[in-house]
């Protein structure tokens, strides 16, 4: 009996030993950084500064590979069918995961085949309008868009994406009517939104408030819940008159489902550090966006929230994929 526990005793220790061995060795080899999205874009960018800090943090190479495509299916899949040892992660944008489920047949299933590791950034977008439209506030867009149904056009990068919806769930909530015009990056929405070729666009921070500052467009509300302190006098659109109107584009960091806990707990403990560092947080701020760093609880649980809320949005748009 006693050389039975002394066994047991043994084989308890060395179960502990090999966890400990695990967690501490942990990464063994470089470690794969998915992008679904095309270099140079903004989640490119922060894919690139986290996967420096990462390369640091675990002292193996993290090695970014970018998969764009197919509004992010593809490197989605990529990382979905990846082996589940922690050397394969993927950022995502909060549309990917949350809209495309309702708009596309996918290879993968968002809840079944990923591991939430971490939030990463959330960002606003400007509601802005050209300047020769007569309505300098959300009311009176309102009410012009309701004077004329289905005459404003509103901007932007493409089916599905930030501004699309931002601007689908707007018509929603306010009961209005205005064509979607869809352009394959937000740069030339822009553009012509200052030509007065459309009169509304929902966009990032970073490149409509030059053209604000400039007087080539104007802006009239953020799609946050609060203000943005990049352009702290702009109200909300929820405050200048729609209730419970938010939207915001974020980003996170998953990997695939099945992947050992100690290396999702890692990667999670290093994500929040870089995230928290003062040097990251100005780079991100001078993006026009805020670190909101998550546990994989959390991050599971705005997963779901979210692609519940898109539902509604993407059924009252009837969004096809092209």
């Amino acid at each position: 009996m006693r050389q039975l526990r002394y066994r047991v005793f043994i084989s308890t220790v060395a179960l502990l030993a090999a966890g400990q061995v695990s967690a501490q060795t942990y990464p063994v080899k470089p470690v794969r950084f998915i992008v679904p999205y095309t270099a140079g874009g903004p989640s490119d960018v922060l894919a690139r500064l986290l996967g420096t800090g990462l390369t640091e943090a675990l002292r193996k190479q993290v090695i970014v590979d970018n998969r764009g495509g197919a509004n992010g299916n593809i490197g989605m899949q990529a990382a979905a069918t990846a082996p589940p040892d922690g050397h394969t992660i993927v950022l995502s944008t909060g549309f990917t995961l949350t809209v495309n489920p309702h708009i596309y047949r996918l290879p993968y299933d968002i809840e079944r085949d990923f591991a939430p590791i971490s939030l990463l950034i959330s960002s606003a977008a400007l509601l802005v309008v050209t300047p020769t439209l007569p309505a300098k506030s959300v009311p009176e867009l309102i009410r012009l868009a309701k004077a004329r149904p289905g005459e404003l056009t509103f901007g932007s990068s493409g089916l599905g994406g930030f501004g699309h919806i931002s601007g689908e769930l707007f018509k929603m909530l306010t009961k209005t009517s205005m064509i979607h015009v869809p352009y394959k990056s937000a740069a030339p929405a822009l553009t012509d939104l200052a030509a007065g070729n459309i009169t509304v666009l929902f966009n990032n921070l970073v490149t409509t408030v030059p053209m604000v500052e400039a007087g080539r467009v104007r802006a009239i509300a953020v799609t946050t819940r609060e203000r943005s302190p990049v352009i702290p006098d702009v109200p909300t659109v929820a405050e200048a008159g729609v209730p419970g109107y938010e939207s915001t584009t974020w980003n996170g960091l998953l990997a695939p489902a099945g992947t050992p806990e100690d290396a999702l707990a890692r990667l999670n403990s290093e994500v929040v550090k870089i995230l928290a560092s003062a040097d990251m947080k100005q780079r991100i701020s001078a993006r026009g966006a805020a670190v909101t760093p998550s546990t994989p609880e959390q991050f599971r649980a705005k997963i779901r929230e979210e692609t519940a809320r898109m539902a509604d949005v993407v059924r009252f748009a009837k969004i096809k994929p092209n």
